[in-house]
């Protein structure tokens, strides 16, 4: 079966044979803001950008077993970390908070402090290079989803020049094993290509309403269709998960240059999408950063509001959100830098026979 746009770039489900693609679209219209790489006509609208508040103000709810995200195309919903200084802050409430919409103050409608479930894309570099740092990769990333929510969903993708989706949604440690357990490290880095094909994915059949992608490499990318822009962009324009990733850039394989090169692709990749981007400094430090991240995304904030611009205005809007606390110092909070409007509902892929 093949699920599939018009992008170059593929993933493959190896268990059922499965390519994905990443979505790619026609230009935008003159006069918006939109990025050389778009969305459908039909965009697609990722489950956390878009929430009206239940009576209890909250916008996620529990029915039947599954946490339901009740959709209101006008509300922007924000997941929001807190720290002061290297601190995170849980104990905020609504009133301490100030959102910003291209720098017109929005009225918070819809306030949360709650460990909810994430889906999770688990997004790992198969290229050559990592062939000595899977183990220890591996047992990290399982680390990570054991110290999550027990309900959290996730897949498994490894990556080189070409991407595969080894295990699909699940929330079973030991399918997941067996899916970072396919180790083929060779060929090149499309790391741009895997993470839009991730992202679409998430945002397609994600079945929680938080996204989460968790980006482990070693390089620089080198085999993409994509440039960093345009992904970032993409991500965007999805509305699509908080980027974490951990850059493994030690060792003598790469230039100054090339280190260089790639630490600022992955800080843009996570500031821009509201995550965190690591650097450690061996292979050692890697555990104790899975585990910081499994902490972060357990202890957001989300926060809900209504644009003050109708959702028919084009283009991208940046957002910046504060907050101050009697008692305490400086509190920076971190969230995604922006979002692009979008009043339909999602749609999939087509799926047809190969």
């Amino acid at each position: 079966m093949r699920l599939c746009n018009n992008a170059a770039l593929t993933l493959v489900l190896l268990a059922t044979a499965m390519p994905l693609c990443a979505q790619q679209a026609p230009p935008p219209s003159p006069g918006t803001e939109a990025p050389p790489l778009t969305v459908d006509r039909d965009p697609v609208r990722s489950p956390d950008t878009g929430g009206a508040p239940s009576p209890a103000g909250q916008p996620v709810q529990k029915e039947g077993g599954q946490f339901v995200l009740r959709t209101d195309v006008e509300e922007v919903v924000l997941a929001a970390t807190v720290l002061e200084g290297n601190r995170l802050v849980q104990d905020l409430k609504k009133d301490n908070f100030q959102v910003f919409e291209d720098g017109v103050r929005q009225t918070i409608i819809s306030f949360q402090h709650t460990d909810l479930p994430v889906s999770i894309a688990l997004v790992v570099d198969n290229s050559g290079s990592m062939s000595k740092k899977r183990p220890a990769v591996n047992k990290s990333a399982l680390d990570l989803i054991e110290a999550s929510n027990p309900q959290d969903e996730a897949f498994v993708v490894n990556f080189s020049d070409e991407a595969f989706i080894d295990q699909d949604f699940t929330s079973d440690v030991n399918k997941l094993r067996d899916g970072l357990g396919h180790i083929e490290s060779r060929g090149g880095t499309a790391l741009y290509d895997a993470v839009v094909a991730s992202a679409d994915k998430l945002v397609a059949d994600a079945r929680r309403p938080k996204q989460v992608l968790i980006l482990i490499t070693d390089g620089e990318d080198n085999a993409s269709t994509l440039t960093l822009e345009q992904t970032i962009r993409r991500v965007q324009q999805l509305s699509g998960p908080e980027i974490y990733s951990i850059g493994l850039l030690f060792g003598d394989e790469m230039t100054h240059a090339e280190v260089r090169h790639a630490r600022r692709a992955l800080e843009m990749l996570s500031t821009e999408t509201g995550g965190v981007a690591y650097f450690p400094r061996s292979m050692e430090q890697v555990d104790d950063i899975a585990a910081e991240v499994a902490r972060d995304i357990r202890s957001q904030y989300t926060i809900g509001y209504h644009s003050t611009k109708p959702s028919s205005e084009p283009g991208f809007r940046r957002v910046q959100v504060t907050a101050e606390a009697q008692g305490m110092g400086k509190l920076s909070v971190r969230t995604r830098t922006g979002y692009f409007p979008s009043a339909r509902a999602p749609r999939k892929a087509g799926v047809s026979s190969r």
